[in-house]
């Protein structure tokens, strides 16, 4: 049984990456929860007046907390899956929007209690203790912006949310190296890489994430 977590920024190509993972393994992609999600749109539109009033990045993230909660237990007791951005890079998000103001001081109490018990739940699992690999697909950041407009979702677009995106993408590689411990990490430079059009790249990709499998498996 595998399970493997694939990361990194807005708009990066998670989705895609995980997708083609999944394939290659003959498994289930557990998605990051956003097309019904109802308070994203709400989280990307609100002025800061109405964030203050409403409190969406806090509820945001209580959301998205529960939606990775569910999908990585689901994941786990069942053979061979990818989760297209897990519970562990779930802090990070919440950590950037409590520096900016958005989550308070005791919001991010409450939040990071609530995370600990659902992690301490996790790793006392009977059949898993966490995830085999995690796949980080990083860029620069103007490879990240333009993939976030490719995209087209209305609500991501607003020029406004430069300046969120960058410090999302600033401090990254600082979460995955000095933050995550889960698992082994394999990087992807999504610079150079497009799964969706370029059949080389899809099967290095997935040649990349074999190789990293196997020498997960030659230590156990």
């Amino acid at each position: 049984m595998l399970v493997i977590c694939v990361g990194g920024m807005i708009g990066i190509g998670k989705t895609s990456v995980a997708e083609l993972i999944a394939k290659e393994l003959g498994s289930e992609v557990f998605f990051e929860s956003v097309e019904d999600n109802p308070i994203l749109p709400l989280f990307y539109t609100a002025s800061p007046e109405e964030i203050q009033a409403k409190r969406y990045p806090f509820l945001l993230q209580l959301y998205f907390l529960q939606t990775r909660f569910a999908a990585i237990k689901d994941a786990y007791h069942r053979a061979d899956n990818v989760l297209d951005r897990s519970i562990y890079e779930d802090w990070y998000f919440a950590k950037v929007n409590h520096g900016l103001g958005r989550i308070s001081s005791l919001e991010m109490q409450v939040y990071e209690g609530l995370l600990g018990e659902m992690m301490r739940e996790i790793e006392g699992l009977p059949y898993r203790k966490a995830p085999d690999l995690m796949v980080y697909l990083k860029a620069d950041f103007e490879t990240v912006m333009y993939r976030i407009g490719l995209r087209g979702r209305d609500f991501e677009q607003d020029e406004a949310l430069v300046e969120y995106y960058r410090t999302l993408w600033s401090g990254y590689d600082d979460w995955v190296h000095k933050h995550y411990s889960a698992s082994d990490v394999l990087v992807i430079d999504m610079n150079r890489t497009d799964v969706v059009n370029n059949p080389e790249d899809a099967a290095r990709v997935a040649q990349e994430v074999k190789d990293a499998l196997a020498a997960v498996a030659a230590r156990r």
